[in-house]
């Protein structure tokens, strides 16, 4: 907890400003009651939510009834997908709470602050720790904490379209009610909260009333569709694979219906995918985190990958954010008379406890002078440009953007667009002898000085920004400052445009489908409001562009959220960092590109582990289908299918999910995976039912001979009916294996040592005798060397397949 010294907005104490606040007393009675504030929003799932996102699925369902069944037959080994099973709900677990606890240790770090008076001192706390009955105090950039009516009010303006939708600020006076979740614009003001945490008004209303949305994730929407598909795939296939095999093995009994039967259904079940998908997410967050990059939406990682167009404000972005006062240009006559008055009225001006950049800039180059008293003032807002002062016998002085202030024609323009294009930022100062009136500058405002400020550009800008357009992202600069002088930055950083692509924003409406032409076309934005910033996005966006904001101060709030991904300055307004996505802790850009490289992985990455579960899904459907059709037994014991699945899709598959993948984004992620994944598996179900069929007519098995498939009789008899199964698995092995190869391709030297691991240790299971026992295997040379070539010849209409499927383009970078 900090403390801060009293502010303008009533001394504490002072009745105007809502007393000395809360004692240390209060206090710590309405925690104990339970009157405290609540976080909204939280940087991960509970304890208790990752659990049940690991454990309670539809698809842990089956599988755990299917389990169920298998041991209560006695055939144990069947089991052995309930093995894996619970390895996958607890590699889940375990790796989502680690990295649940490294996000939510950073997002505690950062969370967000407010000021309050308690014991008549003005504190800053966490926001999560305001209390009922606190008074609590409004600057410039925070984000109002709970409910409640002001005490007091100087030029206050409250933005209130995260709950209402509508974008233009409201004046707030002493005695007007505010709300949780809105943004305070300009001014300052003091309320006491009277309604925290769930009782607050934006906590009450459903998540559809506010005009919040959450990132949208092609990855996840893709993966649900596909799960949905599959559903009813199971749903179609559980009685028909029922069915069959009673058809053809009940009699023997119904133990050899219900493992056949399960043999089947459980190649149906993706049993790793969502857990590999949200690993995949979690892992990158984390890593984000060791950069200085904080994931306030986990799909966020993915978003970046699909922007393709970057709108930029300059201030803090471009420039490090840090202003410095450069130099004095009076207009009026010279003197050091004159000097020390502007000087004083600038020192004056930025005496102010809710200053923004700007102003303290000045600040620290001209003191406050003593003996002036500011009777009325207007607070600066991005929308007017602006802010003012009437002091007591010293006139009315307004400092702001020399284009708002001056008169077209007046010849100081031609200094200021001379001084702007240098880079350099410009401010005028004009004076009158008549008072302010409301909000409202008075006539006849004479200019009195040009204020030059500068500001440093980042290091790390130019590489950035050039980095960016060699991934075909389009750069927009978005900025409140004069247009010459942002045009100015932007070379400086490395952007190319001709003077056409420069546009002054005063000469644009508001209107997203009137911008949508020039929002394209242009580069540089100069002088934009902020419902100009969010107009614009919008405008990108209903062009069919992805996009993300960066931004800093409250101004970017608007455009922030209506982005397709926002991201904040570390730095920056805590109501920006409380509406995006990614928070850039240090406030460098330059980690930007860090966090496109991980959202390319995890598309890239994800999208091959679709590709191979869901052609083991269609697999094992094509092979029920056929079993069905032609009256057989389902080719594979469940511990068989359990050992092709692991070595060729699951142990590979998660290695795959969590390797490098700088391959570029492209849309279309489900139609690929579908075009893939669908014609492979069905390749693959035709091998195995080819090989199992070959090898139960050459090895003397027909379909009249009676055995026990699942293993319970001695041999001799259960070896002849185990070599049809095991000609089926070296064929499918020897097929999926090389969908597992086109789909690491490249084959960097890690991918082909997993592979060749898994290669090896398929080999082991026919070789070593007791593993061969436990999997039912019986491997004569001929059926080896047959069941190869069908397997062979499998991979390579897999093979051709692959070269002539867009799934190829996604993945070979």
């Amino acid at each position: 907890m900090s403390v801060s010294p009293p502010v303008e907005a009533g001394a504490p104490g002072d009745p105007a400003s809502g007393g000395t606040g809360l004692t240390g007393t209060q206090v710590a009675e309405r925690i104990a009651a339970g009157q405290v504030n609540s976080v909204e929003r939280a940087s991960s799932r509970s304890t208790w939510q990752i659990i049940q996102a690991n454990l309670l699925t539809r698809f842990n369902a089956i599988l755990g009834a299917l389990f169920v069944l298998v041991m209560v037959t006695g055939s144990f080994a069947d089991g052995l997908f309930g093995v894996v099973l619970v390895v996958n709900s607890g590699i889940g677990i375990t790796q989502e709470t680690l990295a649940k606890r490294k996000l939510d240790r950073l997002a505690l770090l950062n969370a967000p602050t407010t000021r309050v008076v308690r014991d008549g001192v003005l504190v800053q706390i966490s926001t999560a720790g305001v209390v009922l009955g606190d008074l609590v105090e409004l600057r410039s950039g925070d984000q109002v904490p709970a409910d409640g009516h002001l005490h007091s009010a100087a030029g206050l303006e409250i933005n209130e379209s995260n709950l209402t939708g509508e974008s233009d600020s409201t004046f707030k006076a002493a005695g007007a009610d505010v709300k949780s979740g809105t943004t305070v614009v300009a001014g300052i003001g003091r309320f006491t909260a009277e309604a925290v945490g769930a009782d607050s008004y934006a906590n009450k209303i459903s998540a559809q009333a506010r005009k919040f949305t959450k990132t949208r994730s092609e990855i996840q929407e893709s993966v649900n569709k596909l799960l949905t598909y599959i559903t009813w795939v199971i749903v179609l296939a559980l009685p028909l694979q029922i069915w069959s095999q009673y058809r053809v093995l009940g009699g023997q009994g119904w133990r050899e219906v219900v493992i056949r039967s399960t043999g089947g259904l459980v190649g149906l079940v993706p049993e790793g995918l969502v857990l590999l998908t949200s690993v995949a997410f979690l892992l990158a967050a984390v890593q984000l985190t060791r950069q200085q990059v904080l994931v306030q939406e986990l799909p966020a990682v993915e978003g970046l990958a699909r922007v393709d167009v970057v709108c930029l404000d300059k201030t803090g972005t471009l420039t490090v954010g840090d202003i410095e006062f450069q130099e004095l240009l009076p207009l009026t006559p010279p003197g050091q008379q004159a000097q020390d008055l502007l000087r004083a009225v600038l020192g004056a001006l930025a005496d102010d406890p809710n200053a923004n950049g700007t102003l303290k800039a000045v600040a620290e180059a001209n003191p406050a002078p003593t003996g002036w008293s500011r009777e009325h003032g207007i607070a600066f807002n991005s929308a007017r440009k602006y802010s003012a002062a009437t002091f007591a016998g010293r006139g009315t002085w307004v400092l702001g953007a020399p284009e708002i202030l001056l008169r077209e024609g007046d010849l100081i323009r031609e200094q200021v667009a001379a001084l702007a294009a240098t880079g350099q930022r410009v401010l005028l100062l004009s004076s009158t002898d008549r008072s302010l009136i409301g909000e409202q500058l008075p006539e006849q405002m004479v200019p009195a000085a040009l204020i030059v400020l500068s500001e440093q550009v980042r290091p790390d800008a130019a590489d950035t920004l050039k980095y960016f357009s060699s991934q075909g992202v389009a750069i927009k600069i978005i900025s409140g400052d004069n247009p010459t002088t942002v045009a100015a930055i932007a070379r400086r950083v490395g952007l190319r445009f001709d003077a056409a692509a420069v546009v002054d924003a005063r000469t644009l409406g508001s209107d997203p489908e009137d911008l949508r032409e020039v929002a394209t076309r242009t580069t540089v934005f100069g002088r934009v409001s902020p419902e100009q910033k969010r107009a614009l996005v919008q405008a990108l966006q209903r062009n069919g562009h992805v996009v993300a904001m960066t931004g800093d101060g409250v101004n970017d709030v608007l455009a922030l959220k209506d982005a397709d991904i926002g991201i904040a300055m570390g730095n920056g307004a805590q109501a920006t960092k409380a509406v995006a996505q990614l928070v850039l802790l240090d406030g460098s850009f330059s980690h930007l590109p860090a966090v496109l490289a991980q959202g390319r992985r995890v598309i890239g990455n994800v999208e091959r582990v679709a590709n191979l579960f869901l052609a083991k899904n269609m697999m094992s459907f094509f092979a029920i289908l056929t079993a069905a059709g032609f009256a057989l037994p389902f080719p594979f014991l469940p511990r068989q299918l359990t050992l092709v699945s692991a070595l060729t899709i699951g142990i590979p598959a998660f290695f795959l999910a969590l390797g490098p993948n700088t391959s570029r984004y492209l849309p279309g992620f489900l139609k690929r995976v579908l075009r893939f994944a669908l014609p492979a598996g069905s390749i693959a179900g035709i091998v195995v039912i080819g090989a199992y069929l070959w090898a139960r007519d050459r090895y003397g098995m027909s379909g009249s001979v009676r055995c026990s498939i699942s293993g319970q009789t001695p041999a001799p008899v259960d070896v002849a009916c185990w070599q049809p199964g095991t000609g089926a698995t070296v064929a499918l092995l020897t097929t999926f294996f090389w969908i597992l190869v086109v789909l690491a391709r490249p084959l960097r030297p890690w991918k082909a040592a997993v592979i060749g691991s898994m290669v090896a240790i398929g080999a082991l299971s026919f070789l070593v005798p007791s593993a061969a026992r436990f999997f039912n295997f019986n491997l004569p040379l001929g059926l080896f060397m047959e069941s190869l070539i069908i397997g062979v010849a499998g991979a390579a209409a897999v093979e051709v397949l692959y070269r002539i499927t867009p799934h190829r383009r996604n993945t070979t970078r």
